[in-house]
Formats: C-alpha cells, structure tokens, sequence
C-alpha cells in the first residue's frame, strides 16, 4: 500500500531554518534581557523577530526554499 499524500516538504529548507534559527535568537534573548531588565535590548531582540522572517522570505525568493531551484532535498 503507498501513501497516496504527497510530502509537503515541512519546510526543511535553507530559507526556514534561517529563518526559525533568527527568531529563536530574538525569542532567547528577549527573555534573558528582561530576566536582567534591560528594556531597551528586550525591545533589540524583539526587533529580530520581523527581521527573521523577512530574511526567511528573502532567501525563499532566492531560490533557497522548499520549492526553489537552489534548494537540494536530502535522502531521509
């Protein structure tokens, strides 16, 4: 019996990782700043959030997304 539901994909691109790995950073550092309360680099990191997206969607139009001609899918 095959799986009749193609792969998505799941976003296991160049342009995705990029992306989560700068929001998580944002997210990190947010919360060690307000932990220290330093408000002014709590606002920074939240500044990282927008900026990972956008340089996720950035590097999609690129090529480097799930469906780009840059990105090459590796064997599970």
């Amino acid at each position: 019996m095959t799986n009749s539901i193609a792969d998505p994909g799941h976003g296991h691109s160049p342009a995705a990782w990029t992306a989560v790995i700068i929001m998580l950073l944002g997210f990190t550092l947010g919360t060690v700043f307000y932990c220290l309360e330093m408000p002014a680099l709590v606002w920074a990191s939240v500044v990282l959030i927008p900026v990972g997206a956008l340089v996720g969607w950035i590097l999609a139009k690129a090529g480097y997304g799930v469906k780009g001609p840059k990105y090459q899918p590796k064997g599970h």
